[in-house]
């Protein structure tokens, strides 16, 4: 079953942004693969303190997007047709680099700064990852 017990809420984002990202980054990481069950709607709402309908609206936009699949009396459970890893990979990193891009120009960095910044963080965590 899909784990939420790293899920740590963020201001600023509703919640059911958050539970949609949450699974799709681990579609993207690979800790979460096709077939894997979601917990009910009402576990997940008071495992994480929210209304039912959060739950149930984060679940329904995954379901339109294609990424889970819900069936009258069964859990709700993860979909993953080819190319879909990639995909959500790819759209969850556009994502996260627009947000990173508007909040360097908001401190008032210039594209060449930024990159420079990005550039040396690069070269510094290269050596913290495995």
């Amino acid at each position: 079953m899909l784990s939420f017990s790293r899920f740590v809420p963020e201001e600023g984002l509703p919640i059911y942004l958050q539970i949609i990202r949450h699974v799709k980054r681990g579609i993207a990481a690979g800790t979460v693969q096709g077939g894997d069950e979601l917990p009910s709607r009402r576990m997940l709402s008071a495992q994480l303190g929210v209304n039912p309908n959060t739950v149930q609206k984060a679940y329904r936009l995954l379901e339109e997007e294609g990424l889970i699949a819900s069936r009258s009396g069964a859990k709700s459970e993860v979909v993953l047709s080819p190319g879909t890893v990639e995909q959500v990979r790819n759209q969850l990193l556009e994502q996260e680099a627009g947000l990173l891009v508007q909040a360097l120009r908001q401190a008032g960095l210039d594209k060449e700064a930024a990159v420079a910044l990005l550039e040396r963080l690069w070269e510094e965590t290269k050596e913290e990852t495995p």
